[in-house]
């Protein structure tokens, strides 16, 4: 019996480390074919230029300047709302039907198709409250978009806290809310910038939401003020691969595009981890 069981271990191990091989193989693969195709055309002119000639020369920084817009814009709005909700759902909302369906509606808004998002936010953002095709719009369009993503990581974290931490804090006369922000929340921070993590990564890469709300086909120029329209990676790189005859001469444009596009998930990410890995060695002191 107990062979069995340590041959049905290693069998189970066996399929993991195949199932996580593969995995990993085929991002090396999209990442070399990426990295292979594209850094060809990386330069500073490609990354400070202006696009010229319908964007089949020039550079991309009106893009990747709207792209960090859209991201720092976007986190702004749904990481501080992410949070708070997570919090009243997690430490104060009894169960309930008012709880439960708060809960069944994050749930099918994460599984919102992102065009919806996009139809929403250009009746809501752009027509009803007159903010157009802006970066604001796309802003808070995408904010609403990554907002179940947040808050799902968020009460996961929250409820990773032993509850033996709230009830030391309680006992010595510490108010709930106090107990909320100085015992629980750093305690749950690591596991909130991981989704924070993942939303840059949904942000930096939908083209549905801000096709719709404010991103531009060719704009040689940088927006203005967040009511101004913008230039963004993804939908530039959609344009370049999908629009024109010029498709051909601007395939090794796209490769760049999405190359450029990657390293600044990566960074982002990397700046995130460095903050979760901060707080995560404060608790263990």
């Amino acid at each position: 019996m107990f062979s069995n069981a340590r041959l049905n271990e290693r069998i189970a191990f066996t399929f993991l480390r195949v199932a996580t091989g593969i995995v990993v193989a085929f991002v090396f693969v999209i990442l070399y074919y990426i990295i292979s195709n594209g850094y060809s055309v990386i330069s500073l002119e490609f990354l400070t230029d202006m696009p010229r000639n319908r964007m089949t020369e020039g550079g991309i920084y009106p893009a990747i300047v709207g792209t960090v817009y859209l991201i720092i814009g976007s986190m702004a709005v749904a990481l501080p709302l992410g949070i708070l909700a997570a919090i009243y759902l997690t430490e104060y909302a009894k169960p309930g039907r008012l709880t439960w369906s708060i809960e069944m509606a994050i749930n099918n808004l994460a599984g919102t198709p992102s065009v919806v998002f996009g139809l929403f936010g250009l009746a809501l953002f752009a027509r009803y409250f007159g903010f157009g095709p802006s970066i604001l719009a796309a802003s808070l369009t995408l904010g609403l978009l990554i907002l179940p993503i947040i808050i799902r990581a968020s009460q996961e974290a929250l409820l990773t806290v032993p509850k033996e931490y709230r009830e030391a804090s309680l006992a010595l006369g510490v108010t709930k809310w106090e107990t909320i922000r100085r015992v629980v929340l750093p305690s749950a921070i690591p596991g909130m910038v991981t989704g924070a993590i993942l939303s840059i990564g949904r942000v930096a890469g939908e083209t549905a939401p801000i096709l719709l709300t404010g991103a531009a086909y060719f704009l040689p120029r940088l927006p203005d003020s967040v009511f101004s329209q913008f230039m963004a990676l993804p939908y530039h790189l959609y344009v370049l691969a999908t629009t024109g005859t010029n498709i051909a001469q601007t395939r090794p444009l796209q490769y760049g595009t999405a190359l450029v596009l990657l390293m600044i998930v990566l960074s982002m990410n990397i700046i995130a981890i460095a903050i979760r890995s901060h707080y995560r060695k404060k608790m263990r002191r």
